[in-house]
């Protein structure tokens, strides 16, 4: 959430953040009434209860009339009192309702416009040009079928459309994926975590996932518990309700887990293989930084993230996100999106993203620094979304005979292993 103080300050601000995510931007005015009667009613509450304290004290020491008098108004100031908390906690109540729905504070540099409204900040790599190389390029689902390695019949036998089974190296393609990404990002200093796949709610809606993705969350409901769709959840969550000294961050983690999304609205959408799944992996990046280094954090996130698309040898261009496109708790994301060769696109396959100190304030997690306590930024960066990444790793690097070269960064991984061989030709 945002700080309240900054919206009474610079509502103009906000309704401008409000206006470029294409968001309610009568929310703010109904947000800045909530908290003028929030406040009011905590005055009046604290007035009437001072007049009560000191009508304590008046009553033993009267007499007669003046006592009578006296207990009669005690009588009055007590539903009086009552009356006024009970308001206090709803003008309370209705500002936190409001707040949690506001997005975060959009930054100046943010592209203003919706999901194609990006601005290409950088490419990188060579797009192979396979006509001159005198084949035609297969798809990740022809090249996963031929090496034996991806098997979506079976897995939407088991479980539905959008669930898919890696097989034999497809299987063993994901855990060099995984230990790589691991091992970069261990060397960068982040910790490395195994993270639950089950959340409580406050951990979910702490993140800002409750609110415009809600649709896109797994819940179950006997449990009252959220399947996570990206380690961040848990991530941001594992610090909740603590203070942090100053002098140990930054704090970073790299969380790997299992997520899950219910690809709602995307009926029709990237049916085919693997790229849009209800199921995958991923080794997310998460910061705990001081408020003023976020921006600088934000990047060194984006240049790990390029560092490993350039150790897979991926043609990749980086975007600025536009506004509109931006999830709730960002304040700016950067995307890194691969060439798919069979698509003719540059398709997302990584996302870091700035929340500021939107998530630690609904989290409550606080950063000490001498005698001030205030709210820390998080930041978060995919560094390896296991199934988009084969898929561009397949359709990148396959040869006409179906094979595919193994990135040099993978090989310690896959036993050394240069080329992914068919099963059968």
């Amino acid at each position: 959430m945002i700080d309240l103080r900054l919206l009474r300050e610079d509502p103009d601000r906000v309704r401008a953040s409000q206006r470029a995510r294409g968001e309610d931007v009568a929310l703010v005015d109904s947000l800045l009434s909530a908290d003028e009667r929030r406040r009011s009613s905590g005055v009046r509450f604290d007035e009437l209860r001072a007049e009560q304290k000191q009508l304590g004290k008046l009553i033993p020491k009267a007499a007669g009339e003046e006592k009578a008098e006296l207990l009669k108004r005690a009588e009055q100031l007590k539903a009086d009192v009552k009356a006024a908390d009970a308001e206090r906690d709803a003008a309370d109540a209705e500002t936190q309702e409001l707040l949690l729905r506001l997005g975060n504070l959009v930054h100046p540099d943010v592209p203003v416009g919706g999901e194609e409204d990006f601005v290409t900040l950088e490419t990188h790599g060579t797009i192979r040009d396979f006509a001159a190389e005198g084949f035609e390029p297969k798809d990740h689902l022809e090249l996963g079928q031929l090496l034996g390695a991806i098997d979506v019949e079976r897995g939407a036998k088991v479980s539905g459309s959008r669930f898919y089974f890696l097989t034999g190296v497809g299987a063993l393609l994901e855990l060099a994926l995984v230990n790589a990404a691991i091992a970069q990002a261990t060397a960068a200093g982040f910790t490395p975590m195994l993270t639950p796949a089950l959340v409580r709610p406050q951990s979910m809606a702490g993140t800002g996932f409750l609110g415009q993705a809600a649709q896109d969350v797994y819940h179950l409901d006997k449990d009252d518990l959220y399947l996570v769709g990206t380690s961040e959840v848990p991530l941001a969550a594992y610090h909740m309700d603590e203070i942090i000294d100053a002098d140990r961050l930054p704090l970073r983690y790299a969380g790997f887990s299992p997520c899950f999304r219910r690809e709602a609205g995307s009926h029709g959408k990237d049916t085919r293989g693997i790229f849009r799944v209800h199921q995958f992996d991923k080794v997310e990046m998460f910061s705990y930084v001081a408020p003023e280094d976020s921006q600088a954090e934000h990047q060194r996130l984006l240049e790990w993230e390029k560092q490993w698309l350039t150790s897979l040898e991926l043609p990749f261009r980086v975007i600025d996100v536009a506004s509109a496109d931006l999830g709730s708790s960002a304040a700016r994301k950067f995307d890194c999106e691969a060439w798919i060769p069979t698509q003719g696109k540059y398709r997302e396959l990584t996302s870091t993203s700035d929340c500021t100190e939107f998530q630690s304030r609904r989290l409550s997690i606080r950063v000490r620094d001498g005698k001030q306590v205030k709210p820390l930024a998080t930041l978060n960066g995919t560094l390896c979304a296991v199934p988009r990444t084969i898929v561009a790793i397949l359709e990148n690097h396959q040869q006409a005979d179906g094979s595919v070269r193994v990135p040099e960064v993978l090989r310690p991984y896959l036993g050394g292993r240069e080329v992914l061989e068919p099963v059968s030709r």
